[in-house]
């Protein structure tokens, strides 16, 4: 990560919430929630985390790049598998503490690593005995053990 991008330090309420200062509010991990979202369709493909590095890494080179918490290291999307997230925008809440990525995804189009477009692949069902089971409403777009070989 270069030393060119540099984020506000956080105002008051109004300045947070109605300004133009990029502000954004880690949580005492040092991580703020993103989401990522089809640039064309809006739908959402996944959730994941940044840090600092990553989201000054993703506004510098326009590719997402997240934080891995069960890694501790940066997740540089599609490193491994070829879909990588090309962003077109990045957006922030109202107060500053949740992200939103509108990307295309290059390649196979999945974001998810069982092979999935979206991560969320599953519905939550509720059967007549109230049994709770989950649902697939997609079908894969590539083979996880071909996006991710050396898993």
């Amino acid at each position: 990560m270069s030393d060119e991008i540099q984020f506000s330090a956080r105002g008051d309420k109004t300045e947070v919430e109605l300004g133009s200062n990029f502000a954004p509010l880690f949580n005492d991990d040092g991580l703020i929630v993103c989401i990522t979202t089809d640039a064309d369709s809006a739908e959402i493909l996944m959730v994941a985390w940044m840090n600092a590095e990553a989201l000054a890494e993703t506004i510098e080179t326009g590719i997402a790049c997240y934080w891995s918490r069960s890694r501790k290291k940066l997740w540089r999307k599609g490193e491994t598998s070829g879909s990588s997230q090309s962003v077109l925008e990045i957006r922030t809440d109202c107060d500053q503490d949740a992200l939103l990525l509108r990307v295309r995804v290059a390649n196979s189009g999945a974001s998810c690593h069982q092979g999935y477009r979206s991560c969320f692949y599953r519905q939550v069902n509720v059967g007549e005995d109230n049994q709770v089971s989950l649902k697939f409403t997609e079908e894969r777009v590539a083979d996880p053990d071909k996006l991710y070989p050396n898993k």
